[in-house]
């Protein structure tokens, strides 16, 4: 299988680079820069990306990796951060820029190799404080801004290119044109992975992990679990016993929706645990988001080995990690956006012999395209993301069953009213927040002091970046009418307008 390897030098668009590449159904992994050159060497890639990054070459303990990268006569593209290492390392100069770009430039491109595909001008997305002011010998410059004296480079006889800009980015208007470029034209590359192979492939590694052991596997009901759940069933049939716990933090009927569909549907050998009163009681008094997630990830590992116990001998626990919360949940190369409940909210010892993530090194959208290809129905599929903390990152503040009671209602009543607008395909996600904010009203000639509640309808593709729904204003009135007339202890209702970034899209 032909492969391109990814050295994160720690910047914030890596996984957009594996994405990209992916979408032209290239395969790809992401390495840290700090990987020995022997892994390197062992991925026995066909092309090699550097990524951008924060950081100057010139600063002390500077992002780098061995020389001998050069000596595996792939090709390889530079980006930002990760052309400047390609320029210092072969002799060129980099130096800090009079004029940092940051947004949207525009930048002026003459035939090469990697750019003959594009505009002579085309609008591109920078990053950067520092700029090559000098290429290596046997380079040529293929692009420039007005600021930026080497936004492209190339030695051809090499293989090695590098952009000073992100293709990666949907603000690069040209950027996956240049990435296509590299990947077939440069590399020829065929594109023969898809979707197939990674389950064909992940089956096959599951068997042989596994062998004939029991596999215990976290089921919420959501898509990355149902996923996850199902493409084990694949591997090794009745091994798999599949967990689903109540913890009082879904949404109006949900936990009897997830017992009917997988239990009696998809007929899994599905074990349902009521612990509401549990949760709540670990919770109670708890404000803050990041110590809210680390409780309920510990307590759901603490549940799970209990039912483990019970079942008796059980040595691998699944869960539904995606690639994007592992990226918020801090990396080597990357800050700590929040702990997701099934990351870094996870105690530090479990007993199980393994913790199995199938779906880690995914997006949301491959995720959905893995259950299509494992026969799962639209419903599932087609679920819009929830998360493993639950409604106990949409209450702000403390928990208290009340509050959960009246976010389940109006929330309901959210979602039902999208559905009946015929938005619901449109909006990538929807729902309610319920803030620890009361203020003043009036009902008849009674004073009323009821919670905020807030509103939220974004749009995206993966998760990592998103943009907020523009929802006709007539139908949120008709929303926050019907919520605040029908939802005793709501006030007052408000739409969220704020982008991902700066915002995440939970609100906790």
């Amino acid at each position: 299988m032909q492969k391109v390897l990814i050295i994160d030098f720690g910047g914030q668009y890596i996984q957009l680079i594996a994405r990209v590449v992916r979408e032209h159904n290239v395969y790809c992994e992401i390495l840290p820069w700090t990987a020995d050159f022997e892994r390197i060497k062992a991925f026995n890639a066909d092309a090699i990306i550097f990524s951008g990054g924060p950081h100057s070459v010139y600063e002390e303990g500077a992002p780098k990796i061995s020389d001998k990268v050069f000596e595996l006569n792939v090709p390889i593209l530079g980006i930002c951060y990760g052309m400047q290492y390609l320029a210092h390392t072969l002799g060129g100069k980099v130096d800090t820029a009079p004029v940092s770009e940051y947004g949207k430039q525009t930048v002026k491109f003459t035939k090469g190799r990697l750019t003959h595909a594009l505009s002579k001008s085309s609008v591109c997305w920078m990053s950067h404080t520092d700029y090559i002011s000098q290429v290596p010998n046997g380079f040529t410059v293929v692009g420039k801004t007005e600021g930026c004296p080497v936004a492209a480079m190339e030695n051809v006889d090499k293989n090695i290119y590098g952009v000073q800009f992100h293709p990666e980015v949907k603000h690069t208007v040209e950027g996956r044109q240049l990435i296509k470029t590299f990947l077939f034209d440069i590399c020829g590359l065929k594109g023969d992975w898809n979707i197939g192979n990674f389950v064909n492939e992940s089956v096959e590694a599951l068997r042989k992990k596994i062998g004939n052991k029991r596999v215990l596997c976290a089921l919420s009901g959501g898509v990355d679990s149902a996923v996850a759940a199902t493409l084990i069933h694949k591997a090794v049939g009745k091994q798999l016993i599949c967990v689903f716990v109540d913890h009082g933090l879904m949404r109006k009927d949900e936990a009897k929706e997830v017992v009917r569909v997988f239990g009696e549907e998809r007929g899994f050998n599905l074990v349902a645990v009521n612990a509401e009163e549990r949760f709540l009681n670990r919770l109670k008094g708890v404000e803050e988001p990041e110590a809210k997630r680390k409780i309920i990830g510990e307590e759901f590992i603490r549940v799970f080995e209990e039912q483990a116990k019970k079942i008796g001998t059980v040595d691998f626990l699944v869960q539904g990690t995606i690639y994007p919360d592992v990226i918020e949940s801090g990396s080597a190369t990357g800050d700590t956006i929040k702990s997701h409940h099934n990351v870094g909210g996870l105690p530090s010892v479990v007993q199980f012999d393994e913790i199995i993530e199938p779906l880690r090194d995914l997006f949301k959208d491959e995720v959905r395209e893995v259950g299509r290809a494992l026969g799962l129905p639209d419903h599932i599929v087609d679920r819009q993301p929830f998360p493993g903390p639950g409604l106990a990152i949409r209450v702000i503040g403390d928990i208290t069953k009340e509050k959960l009671d009246i976010l389940r209602d109006a929330d309901y009543i959210f979602r039902s009213e999208i559905a009946k607008a015929g938005l619901d395909k449109e909006i990538w996600q929807y729902f309610a927040v319920l803030t620890n904010s009361r203020t003043v009203g009036v009902i008849g000639d009674h004073r009323t002091y009821r919670y905020t509640l807030a509103l939220r309808g974004v749009t995206s593709t993966d998760g990592m970046t998103a943009d907020w729904a523009r929802i006709p204003f007539d139908v949120l009135e008709t929303i926050s009418n019907h919520i605040c007339n029908n939802v005793k202890g709501v006030g007052r209702v408000v739409y969220d307008i704020t982008a991902k970034p700066p915002a995440t899209i939970e609100w906790e």
